[in-house]
């Protein structure tokens, strides 16, 4: 089938609200040497999708912008230099720039691996960013050992459901965080005890936990550094504010925000996992691309189960 010259995209051309998402025509594009063209069948929405549209990322990505980083989908066509994908593959991985919500967009060769056989494209989006980054804090952060203890703040979120059943997987006891309808859901992934964020800590957890993973991030996570013991450390996967004095009186370490690269190794490794049924992969809700403004709100309400996805095709 003879490629078409424009495709359908969500593109924006000044920050905002929802509101200035507009589905537009616009060309197919091009590959170079190391790109493949894939046909998006599916795009994962992460949290960075609409901090990127409201401005809260400043002015660092160009615009006009079109969204979406996580995609799954078919090899249309591969770039001179690509050896290991050829059309007709289906993929998964993560965009180099952006540009998921269209019909098609080039990735870079080695961001992308065949897509896991057990699972659909919806699920495949569903697990490029949020995987990498759940094991990267986990195991190449956090050393997260067998027999160790993690609390998991926003447990049931993109990420935090995918580390709840890696940390599981690895032997590690689990405490997840959410709100209190998630509850139930966390205990279905694997927890071994659940917190209600919005009550105070129970008897038993403070000061009993190696590693805190905090997916949440923002001016309210002081109450994490009461759950570790001496020597522990909180692993953020998303911005924070956490009180720096209380922190060294406690003898804890407090990271960085970490961003791991996307590959073909990493990507194969989870491919495997979910293969292997050690990790599934929950989706809160899917939208068409048409109403990619719809699931940027759903991102914004930091109520989804899982993840958000837009189909595109």
């Amino acid at each position: 089938m003879e490629l078409p010259r424009t495709m359908k995209a969500i593109r924006f051309h000044n920050h905002g609200g929802p509101e200035v998402l507009r589905l537009e025509e616009l060309p197919v594009p091009k590959t170079s040497e190391r790109e493949v063209l894939v046909r998006v069948h599916a795009v994962g929405v992460n949290p960075g999708d609409w901090q990127i549209r409201s401005g809260f990322a400043g002015d660092r990505f160009e615009l006009p912008y079109i969204p979406g980083w996580d995609v799954s989908g078919v090899v249309e066509s591969v770039g001179d230099s690509v050896i290991n994908l050829r059309p007709g593959d289906k993929v998964f991985g993560m965009t180099a720039n952006s540009g998921g919500c269209a019909e098609y967009v080039t990735v870079p060769f080695d961001q992308l691996a065949l897509k896991p056989r057990s699972i659909d494209f919806i699920e495949a989006s569903a697990l490029p960013q949020s995987g990498v980054a759940a094991w990267h804090s986990l195991f190449e952060q956090g050393k997260l050992e067998a027999g160790q203890t993690l609390l998991i703040n926003g447990a049931a979120g993109g990420i935090g459901h995918i580390a709840v059943q890696l940390a599981r997987w690895k032997g590690a006891s689990v405490i997840g965080t959410a709100s209190p309808h998630k509850e139930s859901f966390l205990h279905e992934l694997g927890v071994d005890a659940f917190v209600d964020y919005t009550t105070d800590l129970p008897a038993g957890i403070g000061r009993s936990v190696d590693i805190v993973l905090d997916t949440v991030g923002g001016d309210k996570g002081d109450w994490l550094l009461d759950t570790l013991k001496p020597g522990g450390c909180l692993i953020p996967t998303a911005w924070g504010r956490y009180a720096s004095e209380k922190a060294t009186k406690a003898s804890i370490t407090v990271q960085e925000v970490q961003f791991a690269p996307v590959t073909t190794s990493n990507l194969a490794e989870l491919a495997q996992l979910v293969n292997n049924g050690k990790i599934k992969i929950a989706i809160d809700s899917v939208f068409p691309l048409e109403e990619t403004a719809k699931a940027h709100i759903r991102s914004e309400s930091r109520r989804a189960r899982g993840k958000i996805v837009i189909q595109v095709q």
